[in-house]
C-alpha cells in the first residue's frame, strides 16, 4: 500500500491553514496544521512531513526563515515551501541560503500551489526562482 504524501502547513492564519488543510487533503494528501514555528517544531518529529508549506511572517517579522535551518536540520529530507506577502528579493534570497526549495506570494492561489506542491514531491533539488501567484 502507498502511504500518502504528508504536508505540514504553517500559518499565523487559522482560516488559510484549514482551506489548504481542506484542498490537499481532497486531492490525497495527508495535511497537518500549526498555527506558529514552535508548533510546526513539535510536530515536525512525531509527524515527519515530505513537504512543509511555512509562512514567512506569523508572531514576529521572519519568524519562518528564523525556524527554517531548525526544519533543514531536524528533517533534511523534507522540502520546504515559504509562503511570503511580500515578494522582495532579500527576503526570498535569505530562504534560499537558509535552505527553502521554493516559495509562493500571497493571496494563495490554490492551483499553483498544488502544481507546486506536486512538483517538489516528485522531483528533489531546489528549485528557488521568482512566483507570482496572481
Amino acid at each position: 500500500m502507498t502511504r500518502k504524501p504528508k504536508l505540514l502547513v504553517t500559518d499565523d492564519e487559522r482560516d488559510i491553514c484549514n482551506f489548504v488543510k481542506s484542498f490537499f487533503e481532497m486531492r490525497g494528501f495527508e495535511v497537518i496544521t500549526a498555527l506558529n514555528g514552535d508548533e510546526a517544531m513539535a510536530k515536525l518529529l512525531k509527524e515527519r512531513p515530505d513537504i512543509v508549506i511555512m509562512d514567512v511572517v506569523m508572531r514576529r517579522a521572519r519568524e519562518g526563515l528564523e525556524y527554517l535551518p531548525q526544519i533543514k536540520k531536524i528533517l533534511p529530507s523534507a522540502r520546504v515551501l515559504m509562503i511570503t506577502g511580500v515578494d522582495d528579493a532579500e527576503t526570498i534570497e535569505l530562504a534560499q541560503k537558509l535552505g527553502a526549495d521554493d516559495y509562493i506570494t500571497k493571496p494563495l492561489v490554490l492551483e499553483h500551489l498544488e502544481s507546486m506542491v506536486l512538483k517538489m514531491q516528485r522531483k528533489g533539488g531546489r528549485s528557488l526562482t521568482t512566483r507570482q501567484t496572481n
